[in-house]
């Protein structure tokens, strides 16, 4: 197949390394994929005069963002500005992809030999400062849709009638996410000081100020419990502190983030929203339990015994379990460990990409019925 993926701006997001990871694999199978973006966006001049106006001077243009796509040889053409695409811009397909609301507006008025249309959805994108009536009408236009998460797939069903819609969860690679004691034959227990992790966010969806309050309490009942957490490079500001001797490492590379998730006992997962939740599953990968909201896959990820399922917004209820998992004996621990690190090992990318691909076979059968649809 030639297949179009028509991306935002390329970036470091757990969404563009899911794609980057489908696009390494499908070329391995013989397709043929071009990627389509948008350019880094550039402050405008009323965001410029206002940076002056409050003493921050003249921003300069900002550079090229690392993404994903840096690693991976594939065809890229990046829009000369942040517009939607045109014909023009893509060549005919056999399949052409939006990945975001926005693309999703541009993918569906293109012409019929640009692919069929397929719509990857790994969030449900109606957040506070997006025009959520434009991001409900993208989920009825005709376009097969491919989710990654089964709380998408009913709303996709019982929000927007869509009863073809293709469930296709992602996962990690174990070559990359795991124990390191694993790969010296040491068998891993638990922490000699308990220990609980977290990534740490402003981002108010991401729930880190109600694990960092989950995390205060249970410190009360044990006073040595220790904090490890990763950050995307902010530097946490005083409206969410992280408590004193927090082992924080901003902007951490690949064996740093592997590294984080195994020195815990549990790894927090405080989110209010999220389409999938892949740091649950990086946890896992690396044998460390996992405490979550309800939010994203989570209910179906630790359905099985591999962590703790808490109450939405409630620090109390997740600090309860912290203290559970603490108070675990280590063979006990090690059993939940073990449960966590099987609910990873035994769905891999491949298994991934056999229904992203059938998935996309099923949009070209699809699209002459959906197009006479529309």
């Amino acid at each position: 197949m030639k297949i179009t993926f028509v991306l935002p701006t390329l970036s470091l997001t757990g969404g563009m390394r899911v794609l980057s990871i489908y696009t390494k694999l499908l070329q391995k199978r013989g397709h043929k994929i071009l990627i389509v973006s948008t350019p880094l966006q550039q402050p405008t001049l009323i965001q410029q005069l206002r940076s002056l106006f409050r003493g921050r001077g003249w921003q300069p243009a900002r550079k090229k963002e690392l993404s994903h796509f840096d690693q991976v040889d594939v065809e890229r053409r990046i829009l000369e500005t942040d517009r939607p695409i045109t014909d023009g811009d893509v060549p005919d397909a056999d399949i052409i992809m939006a990945t975001w609301w926005e693309t999703a507006e541009s993918v569906a008025k293109l012409s019929p030999s640009k692919g069929a249309k397929v719509y990857f959805l790994q969030h449900y994108e109606a957040f506070d400062y997006v025009p959520k009536g434009r991001v409900e009408a993208t989920w009825r236009l005709p376009m097969h849709k491919i989710l990654v998460a089964q709380w998408l797939a009913d709303k996709a069903r019982n929000e927007y009638g869509d009863l073809s819609a293709s469930l296709v969860p992602p996962t990690v690679d174990t070559k990359q996410f795991y124990d390191p004691k694993s790969r010296s034959k040491q068998p891993r227990g638990k922490q000699s000081v308990p220990t609980v992790g977290l990534y740490y966010s402003t981002t108010p969806w991401k729930g880190c100020d109600i694990a960092l309050e989950a995390f205060s309490i249970a410190a009360k009942k044990i006073p040595n419990l220790h904090l490890v957490a990763f950050g995307s490079g902010e530097t946490p500001p005083p409206s969410l502190p992280l408590p004193e001797g927090t082992e924080y490492i901003r902007s951490p590379n690949q064996d740093q983030l592997r590294e984080c998730y195994s020195k815990c006992d549990a790894w927090l997962f405080g989110s209010r929203s999220e389409g999938f939740g892949l740091p649950i599953l990086e946890a896992m990968a690396c044998g460390t339990p996992v405490i979550g909201t309800p939010a994203g896959a989570a209910p179906e990820l630790l359905a099985g015994g591999g962590g703790i399922l808490v109450k939405p917004e409630d620090p109390e209820d997740m600090a309860k379990a912290i203290e559970q998992i603490c108070q675990l004996s280590d063979t006990e621990w090690r059993a939940m460990s073990e449960t966590a690190l099987e609910t990873v090992i035994n769905y891999t990318w491949e298994d991934a990409t056999d229904l992203f691909e059938a998935a996309l076979y099923t949009a070209m059968e699809r699209q002459p019925q959906l197009t006479d649809n529309a």
